[in-house]
């Protein structure tokens, strides 16, 4: 890939200039921009389930709905990142992600009928899905512009640990402004997150996209689905975790809810700064093996669980085998493409977890309404099992 940095204008003629590091301000905008996803997780599955009087299906229908708007809209937001750049997909991401968080706050207004709330929390939903297909890909593909693909695997895993630290921060913190002032607080919370995101990015040097023949977004998919399919199989773990984790405690009367979302993020965290170029230095499918089962071990914790405290153990666990699938298959998959349709490729793989969640919300919630909340995490555990069984199938004269 051979992004060079501008302001402004494309210079084609000159050399390469890579930092060493990622872009600290585009890492920074990510976390803030993300915490738009992480503030509202606990929250909008007790709103709607508490206070709206929908069944757990509807829960997971309304958190799910969201990642079907991304994984919809993940084609144009790689096509606008490798036409534009992904400074300005970043910035279009962060103004619709805001629009959601207003939506939100609408919903929790008094006077309205649940079903009318409902209603405009499943439109928020969709604008969140649409704001953060445009916000993600550009700052994950933006991030590793700025450092070239010698260091791709090194940038996802720093873009991931903004997010999922936005995860482990936004999770309790919206819990306690909804549990405090109202859902109305959490919401306002979700609006002046990404405009921060948007305030820092607008400042940061934007990196040209290369030069070359643009595939179509089916042709990429293409190109890189067994590495996304790896990928979404781990996913179905994490959904489980953000979709009913708070309902899962709640009826098993444990403590600590909102700590699940922190257990894993400092798992994820912990792994991506000490193992961060882990996935550039040697074979992605192999990091990927040895994650998944990791995962599996994790998933079949929180599902065994007898207290809180090995619950948080196995959210903690999942977390340090979820935390280097995503680089691992993320650097094998950019090898597959031309530089050109990097963006479109970031954004093909990325929307493979999109559909886990769009997918995984609903089952669980099915699955949790016949068989108890702990069978969410027996399901997880076996599409990691599952994961693993495919990467050991796609692995190939490259590993």
């Amino acid at each position: 890939m051979s992004a060079l940095a501008v302001n402004g204008a494309r210079r084609p003629d000159a050399a390469p200039q890579f930092l060493s590091r990622p872009a600290p301000g585009i890492i920074a905008a990510l976390f803030c921009g993300y915490l738009a996803v992480g503030l509202p997780l606990p929250v909008i599955p007790l709103f709607v389930h508490d206070k709206l009087g929908f069944s757990t299906f509807v829960v997971g229908l309304v958190i799910g709905i969201q990642f079907l708007a991304t994984v919809l809209t993940r084609g144009y937001a790689g096509r606008l990142t490798d036409q534009h750049g992904g400074k300005r997909s970043a910035l279009q991401g962060a103004a619709v992600s805001a629009l959601a968080g207003l939506l939100y706050f609408v919903a929790a207004m008094p006077g309205l009928s649940p079903t009318v709330s409902l209603a405009i929390i499943i439109v928020g939903r969709l604008a969140a899905g649409l704001g953060e297909s445009q916000f993600v890909t550009g700052c994950v593909s933006w991030s590793i512009a700025s450092v070239g693909p010698e260091r791709a695997g090194l940038s996802m895993s720093w873009t991931g640990i903004a997010m999922f630290a936005a995860l482990a921060i936004g999770a309790p913190v919206g819990m306690l402004l909804y549990q405090s002032y109202g859902l109305e607080a959490a919401m306002i919370a979700c609006v002046v997150a990404p405009l921060l995101a948007a305030a820092i990015a607008l400042r940061e040097t934007s990196y040209a996209t290369p030069a070359g023949p643009r595939l179509p977004f089916y042709k990429v998919i293409g190109q890189i689905w067994r590495e996304g399919l790896g990928l979404m199989l781990q996913g179905v773990g994490l959904s489980g975790l953000t979709a009913f984790a708070s309902l899962y405690f709640a009826a098993r009367h444990w403590d600590n809810a909102g700590l699940v979302m922190t257990a894993f993020g400092v798992g994820f965290i912990f792994v991506r700064v000490v193992l961060a170029t882990l996935p550039d230095r040697m074979s992605g499918y192999r990091v990927a093996l040895w994650s998944l089962v990791i995962e599996v071990i994790g998933q079949a914790m929180i599902w065994l669980a007898p207290n809180d405290v090995v619950a948080l153990a196995g959210a903690l666990v999942t977390g340090l085998g979820c935390a280097l699938i995503f680089p691992a298959l993320g650097v094998e998959a950019l090898k597959r493409v031309l530089p050109a349709n990097r963006g479109s490729a970031m954004g093909a793989f990325v929307a493979f977890l999109d559909i886990a969640y769009g997918i995984s919300g609903p089952v669980a919630g099915v699955i949790a309404g016949q068989f108890g909340y702990a069978a969410v995490y027996l399901f997880g555990a076996g599409c990691a099992l599952a994961g693993a069984a495919l990467v050991v199938t796609a692995r190939g004269p490259q590993s």
